[in-house]
């Protein structure tokens, strides 16, 4: 008996040095994997940081597709891209002429370089401009009530008309003469 009593130190300093032993290899083990799992993780974010898009891609999506016409002249409605480049060049050639021509009819000026884009295609139920059956009930209204539209804004039945067509830095009599010269054209 006293031999198996001597053995049990021994056994169970075998026993330690097996734990140590088999606790130092699963801290490894579990190192290495943490390590893999780290540089894994860092090459999936850079992946996906080259997949989202640049910066300044949320201003360019929100920059407008166009602008508005301040330039008093004429806009080629429709037809062909050359035709409208032909039209801008003599226009863009005289702008003395266009000046002259914007201050003789304020009312076409302002139509050319605002109204047109709803009343030349009908956007938002805009009468066009022609469209005399259009017109009708509307100019039966009066043109105080057709100002009081243009310049306040209106929605109805038939559609909506913006504030000063969406340019409030317009002036109220800007915006009669374009009124004025739209209710001419529809006679």
């Amino acid at each position: 008996m006293d031999q198996h009593q001597g053995n049990e130190p021994q056994n169970n300093a075998e026993q330690d040095a097996v734990f140590v032993r088999n606790f130092g290899h699963l801290l490894a083990l579990l190192t290495v994997i943490g390590i893999g799992v780290y540089v894994l993780a860092i090459d999936i974010y850079s992946d996906f940081l080259l997949s989202q898009e640049p910066a300044n891609a949320v201003a360019d999506r929100l920059t407008p597709v166009g602008t508005a016409n301040t330039s008093g002249a004429p806009i080629a409605v429709g037809g062909s891209p050359a035709a409208a480049a032909a039209a801008a060049a003599p226009a863009a050639a005289a702008p003395a002429a266009t000046a002259v021509a914007a201050s003789a009819n304020p009312g076409q000026t302002a139509y050319d370089s605002v109204c047109f884009a709803c009343h030349a295609t009908g956007a938002g139920g805009a009468p066009k401009l022609g469209d005399v059956a259009a017109w009708a009930p509307r100019i039966a209204q009066g043109k105080e009530t057709l100002y009081t539209h243009a310049i306040n804004g209106y929605v109805g039945k038939a559609g909506m008309m913006p504030a000063k067509g969406g340019r409030p830095d317009m002036s109220d009599d800007t915006i009669k003469a374009a009124v004025d010269y739209m209710v001419a054209k529809n006679q």
